[in-house]
């Protein structure tokens, strides 16, 4: 029960920091593109890439540790769902290009983010 609270607890966290991140960005950038969906997608795969490091060189943390910040917190923060929700909604628009961007950005941009926060903690711990 308890690493099902943890997750939980991480959950609403990740969630609540998801929605202000997403929030600001689209008042500093607009709502024509889902710019905070991206940079949110992107942070996220950036901080689990950093914490997975961090935690295999420098912290043996509890089994509920690891759920409330990687299944939960991140889990809350990172928004495939959304993300599936912006880029159908971009293709039903009719903007291919913005879509296949949008598309192409999130999983390159996600996957290097990761790479990128492996790297950092790897200088950084080692």
């Amino acid at each position: 029960m308890s690493m099902y609270f943890a997750v939980a607890c991480g959950g609403a966290l990740g969630a609540m920091g998801r929605h202000l991140i997403s929030g600001q960005v689209m008042r500093w950038a607009g709502s024509g593109f889902p710019w905070g969906t991206l940079i949110v997608n992107v942070m996220g795969s950036f901080i689990l890439g950093a914490l997975v490091e961090y935690m295999a060189l420098r912290w043996s943390t509890t089994q509920e540790m690891r759920g409330f910040l990687v299944v939960g917190v991140l889990g809350g923060f990172t928004t495939f769902s959304a993300f599936s929700l912006d880029a159908v909604l971009l293709l039903e628009r009719g903007s291919l290009g913005p879509a296949f961007a949008y598309i192409a950005g999130n999983l390159v941009l996600s996957i290097c983010g990761l790479i990128a926060g492996l790297w950092l903690f790897r200088q950084v711990l080692t």
